[in-house]
C-alpha cells in the first residue's frame, strides 16, 4: 500500500496508458476528434457541465490548448484524458484532473461519458484512476468533485468513489440562463487507501 500522506510531490508526469479493470486513460489526440464530437456536441450531455455544446473547431481549438497537457507541473493546470474501451479501442469518454493549489495541496475532478454508454460504471473506474493519480502520485492533500443538484448522475458516482458530500450551495450561480444549486464532494488522501479499490 502507498503511503499517501508521504512528502507531498511536485508534479505529476504518468506512464500512458493509464490502465484500470476495463479501460486504458490516455492523452487525447486529433483522432479522437469525431468521437468527442459525438457527446460534447449533445446538449443533454452540456446541460449540467462547465461547457456549452462543441463543434469541431472548438474540439481542436481545446487539443491544442488546454487539452493539451500530458502531465502536471504547477497549479492552475488540468489533465484531461480520453477513456478508451480497453477491449475495442473506442474512445467513451474524458476525464479531467485539476491541480488548484500548491499551497494547499488541492485538486478536482470532472468527468464526461457518451450517453451510449452510461451505466455500466466507466465514469466511476475512470474518475477513481484520476483519485489515484492525485493522491499518490502528485501528493494532494484534498480532492473535490462540485456539481449541479440536478445532475443525479453525476452525484451518485462521486458518492461510489468514496466522495463525502460536504456542502449544498443553495443558486449560488447563474448558470446557462438560470440560477443553479451546487453540491460539493471531497476526499482526502487518508480516506483514499479505504476507497481505492473499492
Amino acid at each position: 500500500m502507498i503511503d499517501v500522506s508521504s512528502e507531498r510531490q511536485h508534479e505529476l508526469r504518468p506512464d500512458y496508458p493509464i490502465r484500470t479493470e476495463r479501460l486504458l486513460l490516455r492523452p487525447l489526440t486529433t483522432d479522437d476528434a469525431d468521437a468527442l464530437l459525438t457527446y460534447r456536441s449533445v446538449p443533454d450531455v452540456c446541460r449540467y457541465v462547465p461547457f456549452e455544446p462543441m463543434d469541431r473547431q472548438t474540439i481542436l481549438d481545446r487539443m491544442a490548448t488546454v487539452w493539451a497537457n500530458t502531465g502536471l507541473t504547477d497549479e492552475g493546470q488540468a489533465l484531461t484524458l480520453g477513456v478508451e474501451l480497453a477491449a475495442d479501442s473506442d474512445l467513451i469518454g474524458d476525464v479531467v484532473l485539476f491541480w488548484h493549489s500548491r499551497e494547499h495541496s488541492s485538486g478536482e475532478i470532472g468527468y464526461v461519458i457518451n450517453p451510449e454508454h452510461v451505466g455500466h460504471g466507466y465514469a466511476t473506474e475512470a474518475a477513481r484512476a484520476m483519485l489515484r493519480l492525485g493522491f499518490e502520485e502528485l501528493g494532494l492533500h484534498r480532492i473535490i468533485a462540485r456539481l449541479d443538484e440536478r445532475n443525479d448522475a453525476s452525484a451518485n458516482v462521486a458518492r461510489r468513489l468514496g466522495m463525502r458530500q460536504e456542502a449544498r450551495l443553495v443558486h449560488n450561480e447563474f448558470f446557462k440562463g438560470e440560477w443553479s444549486t451546487e453540491l460539493d464532494f471531497a476526499m482526502l488522501a487518508e480516506e483514499w487507501p479505504t476507497h481505492r479499490c473499492a
